[in-house]
């Protein structure tokens, strides 16, 4: 199974592969530089604590959409599935004030392997993703509660087809963002294995890119080995640094996003929704003052501007012998600039930022309301980073997705591979 893991998920993985590489170099090739001058016994100590990780996650799948034959009610998706998990993982370099600050913190990347029970008209998916796990509380000697959250990208779904697979209304392309989030057991069984249980939810979809898009939804459980390939934290007599953050420096910085995406849409009429056959590209920007109040956390207002090219799109009476027509608004309507408050959660590499904003200039339609981001940062270089989120309408809508770069100007934070 691992064979044929790694061969279908080789178009989705090398991304975040590059990704990963880079971001270990430049961190090995920091911790080398910050290393000169101290004590040798001090340098063997700045060294990238490394693990591997095997799961497997059996999941209840959630029936979100119903699916009717002859008149009869049937299951695209059987009531379980399973799925099997090969995770790379490190923490922060050893001696650094990444490995002061998130001590208990781990990240990595990981290859997956779905199956829900219906291959014939679902696919058996495989997934690479980026994760994120770091320590919540020790509970017993021995016994710590953790969470864990997954991104990533999975192929090899079997997607909508009115002729060749009419039934599956909920998957309508082949490459699926994948989202799970979790909470979990860690128990030491001795200094380099650890034994991993919990419980989690799954979520697949296109992020309205395509057309249908109904998702793949699971809650489940987890079991699985942790092993660390080096000790993290290995006995030195000879010598023994003694370590103090420093106290948090609160400023303003000023982070500024650009972004694009397209999406599908579903345009109203005659009170039902049909699906448009056309795609509408999407571009924005935000400028966000944001209060860094510690390593953790910052908030801010932003300034948001957006062009949706599926905004007031609509549509007239069929055309004898000819398909629907679908007609886009002068460009004004399909414009609009906002305020949203926003908040980050800070870890080491990723960011994960919230949003919630309305629009103050706009022409209407389906430029009102509110509207709400949640998105994945990550970095690329101390003040650099790319921008992985998407966008809700009135907390149920979905919109669009939001894929783009950002700097953050006069950021004063210092970096977590200095000692």
């Amino acid at each position: 199974m691992l064979n044929h893991l790694l061969l279908k998920s080789k178009p989705v993985a090398y991304c975040f592969i590059g990704i990963l590489c880079g971001l270990l170099s430049l961190g090995e090739l920091q911790a080398q530089q910050d290393s000169i001058n101290q004590p040798a016994e001090y340098q063997t100590r700045i060294k990238l604590p490394q693990f591997f990780s095997l799961e497997i996650r059996p999941a209840y799948n959630i029936q979100t959409a119903p699916f009717y034959v002859s008149g009869e009610h049937i299951k695209i998706t059987p009531d379980y599935g399973v799925s099997g998990h090969l995770k790379y993982g490190f923490a922060m370099p050893t001696g650094s004030l990444g490995s002061q600050i998130f001590s208990k913190t781990q990240q990595g990347i990981g290859l997956a392997y779905y199956n829900f029970g219906n291959k014939e008209e679902l696919g058996n998916p495989t997934v690479a993703y980026l994760f994120q796990n770091a320590e919540i509380t020790k509970l017993f000697p021995g016994v710590a509660l953790g969470y864990e959250w997954n991104f990533g990208l999975s192929s090899g779904w079997k997607v909508y087809d009115p002729a060749l697979n009419p039934r599956n209304v909920i998957v309508g392309s082949k490459v699926n963002a994948y989202i799970n989030l979790g909470l979990y057991l860690k128990w030491r069984l001795s200094a380099r294995l650890g034994l991993l249980s919990g419980i989690d939810l799954t979520h697949f979809s296109n992020g309205n890119t395509e057309y249908p898009n109904a998702g793949v939804n699971t809650a489940g459980l987890k079991f699985g080995l942790q092993y660390a390939v080096n000790n993290p934290l290995p006995a030195i007599k000879t010598f023994e640094p003694t370590y103090t953050v420093p106290a948090f420096k609160k400023h303003i910085s000023y982070e500024s996003v650009l972004f694009a995406s397209w999406r599908r849409k579903g345009v109203e009429f005659l009170g039902h929704q049909v699906a448009s056959p056309h795609k509408y590209p999407v571009f924005g920007f935000y400028f966000a003052p944001m209060y860094n109040f510690s390593y953790r956390f910052r908030t801010g207002i932003s300034l948001d501007g957006i062009y949706d090219g599926s905004a007031n799109v609509y549509t007239e009476d069929y055309i004898s012998g000819t398909e629907q027509q679908f007609f886009k608004p002068e460009w004004k309507r399909q414009v609009a600039l906002g305020l949203s408050a926003r908040a980050d959660y800070v870890m080491p590499i990723f960011t994960i930022s919230f949003g919630l904003g309305a629009n103050l200039l706009h022409e209407g339609g389906d430029l009102n309301g509110t509207y709400q981001s949640f998105a994945l940062k990550i970095m690329a270089t101390r003040s650099s980073f790319l921008h992985i989120g998407y966008n809700l309408k009135d907390f149920k809508e979905p919109n669009y997705l939001m894929l783009g770069i950002g700097y953050r100007f006069n950021n004063k934070v210092p970096s977590l591979l200095s000692k």
